[in-house]
């Protein structure tokens, strides 16, 4: 396994990290997380050198924390470092800090935690994380012990990255950023930023939650053409994981496959050659011109109030766009083989425009606009 190393942080870290947002399931609820399949899948993360590993307080519906605590807790504590977050949009007071802090390292099992970062500072959990003296908060823990390392992670823009570096003094900081998101959202200029101010960079979505991985067939037919080996998501992987700065890149692993597909990736770790960029940056170009909503299944827009599913809406959409690229006849079949697989109460027709999705979004998409032109196009379909 890949390790890096940074200057103020103790040890070596895996360059492939476990993000513990898309674990197996049991059934269709997020809450059902596949206990036996998770706990041989962390196993096998862990003989393999992976020591990074990322949860959250909202995961799984609150249920990754549990998760993390129960698989890794049956290993020596010095082999794994463990990841989680304060979400500062779910405060109602300052006394929520400790009352959620304590029962994180309840769940995880832990008297400490290695790497805590202030949950997706940006928006109106920046004015919430001030308003309740977040930072201050965990800088006390990180006094105290309980903490070894304090970050963040952030959806906003670059202008924003800069006023919480400048605000405040961090270990380490994790950002969106994928081959596609390098301009779309320019991620670039943020990666710039932290590498600028010497703040290792943790990589999340650098698979776009999981649409590199599923890329239109003109754009996989490039990359295909150039290793016939390689997968889709190994060349996003590889992407992340050749920039400097870079400590880890965090891959939410559904499957043993995908988990084994990542270790291949960052065992005997190759970075992207210059004449492999220029391959990536044509599927690149391709990818876009598909029209793909730039969905990652984050699912913090859910629960819907209409009892819209939007990231499977968006899924679903996302490939009739591909299936449009390569095969126009086919492309309606898909769309309508699909969309019937929602129940009615979940289909795009149902949103009522109530925007309470559009403020969680961390791409910032106009959901509902998208949901009145899915439906529009489903029932001409």
């Amino acid at each position: 396994m890949e390790m890096r190393s940074f200057k103020g942080i103790d040890g070596e870290i895996s360059l492939l990290g476990f993000g513990l947002m898309r674990l197996p399931l049991t059934s269709s609820d997020v809450k059902d997380i596949d206990y036996k399949t998770g706990f041989r899948m962390i196993d096998r993360a862990l003989d393999a050198g992976v020591n990074y590993f990322d949860t959250a307080w909202v995961y799984h519906e609150r249920t990754s924390e549990c998760f993390a605590g129960d698989a890794l807790s049956r290993h020596p504590r010095e082999k794994y470092r463990l990841a989680t977050k304060m979400p500062a949009w779910q405060l109602e007071s300052a006394s929520d800090l400790e009352r959620i802090f304590g029962e994180q390292l309840k769940k995880c099992k832990t008297d400490y935690l290695d790497f805590y970062l202030l949950h997706n500072i940006g928006g109106d959990t920046y004015g919430l994380s001030i308003k309740y003296g977040v930072y201050e908060f965990l800088r006390k823990k990180k006094e105290a012990g309980y903490i070894r390392y304090l970050g963040f992670s952030v959806h906003d823009s670059p202008a924003h990255l800069e006023r919480v570096v400048s605000n405040w003094e961090w270990d380490f900081a994790q950002i969106q950023l994928n081959y596609i998101d390098w301009e779309a959202i320019d991620s670039k200029r943020m990666y710039e930023i932290l590498c600028d101010r010497n703040i290792p960079v943790i990589v999340m979505e650098p698979v776009r939650g999981g649409a590199l991985a599923n890329l239109n067939e003109e754009a996989a037919g490039i990359l295909r053409r150039e290793n016939p080996s390689a997968s889709q998501a190994s060349w996003a992987i590889r992407y992340a994981a050749s920039l400097p700065g870079v400590m880890t890149v965090l891959s939410g692993m559904t499957t043993p496959e995908q988990l084994e597909d990542n270790l291949k990736t960052m065992t005997d770790f190759r970075p992207l050659s210059e004449d492999e960029r220029a391959v990536l940056a044509k599927a690149a170009a391709s990818y876009s011109a598909s029209g793909a909503i730039p969905c990652t299944a984050c699912r913090y827009c859910m629960d819907c109030p209409s009892g819209v599913d939007i990231p499977r809406v968006f899924s679903i959409y996302n490939l009739y766009r591909s299936s449009l690229v390569s095969n126009q006849a086919m492309a309606g079949i898909v769309l309508r083989n699909a969309y019937r697989t929602l129940a009615e109460g979940e289909k795009a027709s149902n949103c009522v425009s109530c925007d309470t999705c559009v403020s969680h979004c961390p791409q910032a998409i106009e959901i509902p606009r998208f949901m009145k032109e899915i439906a529009e196009l489903a029932a001409a379909l």
